[in-house]
Order: structure tokens, then sequence, then C-alpha cells
């Protein structure tokens, strides 16, 4: 259901996202809930750090089942993921 790029790249995320130190991901935070909000169509709740990756995994688990992956999904996921180093 979720293409092959996006599996990948959403799976590079969480990993990093766990090697994260908790300060950092916090800075993060809010780049995770702009891609989120914005595959959702509206904005999520903050449920903090530690639930972040689960979110944005349900996201783009149900914006890639309905007409198919937003363009440039795996590529957005890829870019949101590097302004982590």
């Amino acid at each position: 259901m979720i293409p092959d790029d996006t599996a990948t790249e959403l799976g590079r995320a969480v990993r990093r996202w766990q090697q994260l130190p908790l300060d950092r991901a916090a800075d993060a935070l809010p780049g995770v809930h702009a891609l989120c909000a914005e595959l959702a169509g509206e904005p999520l709740p903050d449920l903090g750090p530690a639930v972040a990756m689960d979110q944005l995994r349900v996201v783009v688990f149900d914006a890639c089942r309905g007409a198919g992956s937003p363009p440039h999904l795996a590529q957005r996921l890829a870019e949101l993921r590097l302004t982590w180093s």
C-alpha cells in the first residue's frame, strides 16, 4: 500500500528519530507536526516526541491508502530527516 521508496524513507526517518537526543527531537518536532498536519488535512494533537513517529507512520499510511501516495512524499520525508542532523 505504501510505495517502496516512501516506506524506505519512512523507515529511515523513524530509525534516525530514535537516535536523536530528547532535546533535539523536541526542537525538530514542529517540522514533523507540520508534515503530519499537511498530510492529514488538519492539525494533530501534540503528544510529544515519544509518539511523533507513530503519528507520522499512521498519517503516511492513511495518505497512501486513498488515491495513492502524495507527490514527492519520499523526497519530503528524506528532506525532513536530513534537517535532524
